[in-house]
């Protein structure tokens, strides 16, 4: 049966705004937040664990497991929680599985973040490594958190379909070299290769920030360099328009 709550001193409301608002506390619970009934769809579609669903009365809700907690709330505690200026009517949250870098990289496809601190950019990246079959995205120091809910709303799903993991770049390094994977990394530089000459096929993509691009730690995990012909008016793209490029280039 659903439950009600109407207080803002409730312990669950308190609990939501902490995911909403802090990655630390989002990792210490091993829990993260999203918001409306369409992510819920694409949550339930995925077999994602979801644990809580906070709703507001009149929003329709697909069938959901029994395991699930179910609580409804007014508007007003809805616009208090969530961290949507227009909430959708339906918030919940999902356990945070921990994902362990994996020993070998088996896929094709790969795309390594290096200090892409917007979160928005984060979750499109991923998003579009979902959209052209990719494997997996792995973020260096630096990077906005996968399961903050702008980044979530970014993925548009894909957060429930590929994994994410976080690692150094030493731990980046081991693991490239034990997969017989390359890195190309996307750098405007005097030896950088036409991306349209290179085979991405099989391939870990590395990506930097839009402001100072990919540090020299991991311009020199790279087995070689790559860039995006474009017209010499524009310097560059941001990070996740680049990724966009060159995971169809790998795609294609």
């Amino acid at each position: 049966m659903p439950e009600t709550i109407t207080s803002r001193a409730n312990p669950l409301i308190g609990h939501l705004r902490h995911l909403a608002a802090s990655g630390s506390y989002r990792r210490e619970q091993g829990q993260f937040l999203c918001d409306s009934p369409k992510l819920l769809g694409e949550a339930l579609a995925w077999r994602a664990p979801v644990e809580t669903v906070v709703y507001t009365a009149g929003v329709p809700l697909p069938p959901l497991p029994d395991t699930v907690r179910c609580v409804e709330v007014p508007e007003t505690l809805m616009a208090a929680v969530s961290p949507m200026k227009t909430p959708q009517g339906v918030l919940f949250t999902c356990r945070m599985d921990a994902l362990e870098l994996p020993r070998l990289l088996t896929g094709e496809r790969y795309v390594v973040l290096d200090g892409v601190q917007d979160p928005g950019n984060v979750g499109t990246v991923l998003r579009t490594l979902d959209a052209f079959d990719g494997d997996g995205l792995l973020l260096l120091s630096g990077c906005a958190d996968p399961f903050g809910h702008k980044a979530i709303r970014a993925s548009m799903g894909a957060i429930f379909r590929r994994p994410v993991w976080q690692c150094t770049p030493s731990e980046l390094r081991a693991l490239l070299r034990r997969s017989v994977l390359p890195l190309y990394g996307a750098a405007l530089r005097q030896d950088a290769l036409d991306a349209r000459q290179v085979s991405l096929q099989r391939s870990a993509i590395a990506i930097g920030s839009e402001g100072r691009g990919l540090s020299a730690e991991v311009l020199e995990l790279c087995d070689e360099t790559v860039y995006i012909p474009m017209s010499p008016r524009c310097e560059s793209l941001n990070a996740a328009a680049a990724a966009t490029v060159l995971l169809w280039e790998a795609y294609r």
